[in-house]
């Protein structure tokens, strides 16, 4: 399990689950996370989006949870998409969210900044595990998505073959939160599809099996 080095205040609380502690799609691993935290994490349906929900209830569409009161876990599961995780310097918001490429994309980490309610220069972010850059090849029509939102999101993205580039996930959420006001990020430099003993990747293994990170306030 990973525990998240950030200078997040006390009362602010964040794990990361790995391989190690199981497929946390499953029932069972699920019913363990009880262990680890305070209250049952609100769930998601993830579907790639924007939507950040406050205090989320029965599993809504969404792809970034958001709380203020003490107790209330905000999760998201990934296996090569990218978990941010944020809060604020005094300890009063925290969130979580689903950062896949569409996601990143379209606004996730901009949509979960606005439900908490912030300016990002309070802000504190730390970049889960997520495919890294070496190995995270998409195609033109991915990098063009990007381009049209941004055209700065070009230096995170290297040329392979042809109509290939190598995406930098890590480099555009940075880009993404400096340009909220965020400055302290904390965090990336991991690779699920690499640290095969470490990590799920679907990528990687085509498989259903996912990690959570998890964030809440004591």
């Amino acid at each position: 399990m990973i525990r998240p080095e950030w200078p997040a205040p006390p009362r602010v609380q964040a794990l990361m689950t790995t391989r190690e502690e199981g497929d946390m799609s499953t029932p069972e691993a699920e019913r363990r996370l009880h262990a680890w935290v305070p209250s049952g994490p609100r769930w998601l349906r993830q579907v790639h989006g924007t939507t950040a929900i406050l205090h989320p209830r029965a599993r809504p569409d969404g792809d970034a949870a958001v709380a203020r009161m003490p107790g209330v876990v905000c999760a998201v599961m990934a296996a090569d998409c990218m978990p941010v995780l944020l809060a604020d310097a005094a300890g009063s918001v925290v969130g979580a969210a689903h950062a896949g490429w569409r996601g990143l994309c379209a606004g996730v980490i901009e949509a979960t900044i606005a439900c908490m309610e912030v300016p990002g220069a309070e802000l504190i972010a730390w970049l889960g595990p997520a495919i890294g850059p070496r190995v995270y090849e998409v195609g033109d029509e991915v990098r063009a998505a990007f381009l049209d939102k941004d055209r700065a999101a070009q230096s995170a993205f290297v040329p392979t073959r042809p109509g290939h580039w190598l995406l930098d996930l890590y480099a555009v959420a940075r880009q993404r939160l400096e340009g909220q006001g965020v400055r302290r990020i904390s965090g990336g430099g991991f690779c699920t599809h690499s640290e095969r003993e470490r990590f799920f990747s679907y990528r990687r293994d085509r498989g259903s099996e996912r990690m959570a990170a998890l964030i809440w306030l004591a």
